[in-house]
């Protein structure tokens, strides 16, 4: 009986949005308990999420969606206290490399506390988790040694795969439609470790003060949301990048060029990245001093936002001449190779 009365409230979650009626933060929630709980249909759930994306996702809906599924995962105890993430949405159908990952170490090592979110490619070539395994990290770690390894080293990678269990119901149903929906938004907002600050990169750069806002629900005390006007989603260094800052609950929206933080306007063509172990070797060379280029540039320009975001400089210049210090200086690299040998320290540890 139970799962008619859930089945139904599907059908009647269906019915409102193919209605063009936005579902409120609760009803949103109770959608996504139904879907992590598995007892929503495959093609329902197909249904509801491609109503949503022609619709138009609302800054409850998402906010409700995400609550859920933070419900659902699995936690990291920490200190959430100006804690950082990383995690964008991927899917701007660009391969670069992986300019998050190697931001988060730099993050880590100007002393920012970073627990890194992220998971295995979904449409590029390689994922944070495939890029991070390839440097050597063992991106297996259970919320406990995670936590462990962020008290320890001050940075963490939690494999969005282990954390979030229950998304194994919409796997299916995702990867049959093949469009972007709100699943694709709702990785880099639940954070396992409850993290309270986030450089979060979006494919779109219509979505930035919504998703902003969200994570203002969602609790965060501070972040950037960033999209640029050439579709990555990062802050780019070949066109002027779209900004939605949240602070102190509000969200402000501008844009800023290369030029505004002391970087050079490159090709796109330059920062594209392959598969893992060509991404490896590029961070390995920006962390080691051999690479000047592009790659280094648009990693400093991510980085100093991360720092900025972090509390570790006072704006985004500062940031980014604060992460050209942390490279020039061996810092990320030392912060790498410490992640790498405390990782795979505990995976020994129970």
């Amino acid at each position: 009986m139970a799962v008619t009365n859930e089945l139904m409230t599907m059908q009647r979650a269906l019915n409102v949005v193919v209605g063009g009626t936005n579902l409120t933060r609760e009803e949103a929630r109770g959608v996504m308990e139904i879907i992590m709980s598995g007892e929503a249909s495959g093609a329902q759930i197909g249904a509801i999420s491609t109503a949503l994306r022609m619709k138009g996702e609302t800054k409850d809906e998402i906010t409700g969606f995400a609550e859920a599924m933070r419900s659902f995962s699995n936690h990291v105890h920490t200190e959430r206290n100006g804690l950082l993430d990383t995690c964008g949405t991927g899917g701007s159908g660009i391969h670069k490399f992986n300019i998050s990952t190697a931001s988060a170490i730099i993050a880590s090592a100007a002393g920012v506390r970073v627990a890194k979110h992220g998971n295995r490619a979904m449409s590029g070539k390689s994922g944070s988790a495939d890029t991070l395994e390839a440097l050597g990290v063992n991106i297996t770690l259970s919320p406990e040694q995670a936590a462990r390894c962020l008290d320890e080293i001050g940075i963490c990678f939690m494999f969005a795969q282990l954390y979030h269990p229950s998304l194994k119901y919409a796997a299916g149903p995702r990867r049959e439609i093949g469009i972007r929906t709100i699943f694709n938004m709702l990785g880099p907002l639940t954070n396992p470790a409850g993290a309270d600050r986030q450089l979060l990169g979006i494919y779109d750069k219509s979505r930035t003060e919504t998703i902003a806002s969200v994570l203002g629900e969602l609790g965060l005390k501070r972040a950037m949301v960033v999209s640029s006007f050439d579709g990555l989603d990062e802050i780019s260094i070949s066109s002027p990048t779209q900004i939605s800052e949240l602070l102190g609950g509000t969200v402000r929206t501008y844009t800023i060029t290369p030029e505004e933080l002391g970087l050079t306007t490159r090709s796109l063509s330059e920062v594209i990245g392959g598969d893992a172990n060509e991404n490896a070797r590029i961070i390995r060379s920006i962390f080691n001093g051999d690479d000047f280029g592009a790659y280094r540039d648009i990693v400093l320009a991510n980085a100093g936002a991360c720092i900025f975001v972090g509390g570790g400089a006072d704006s985004l210049q500062a940031g980014v001449a604060v992460a050209r210090t942390v490279i020039d200086s061996g810092k990320a690299a030392m912060k790498l190779r410490q992640l790498i040998e405390t990782t795979g320290e505990l995976s020994h540890v129970s």
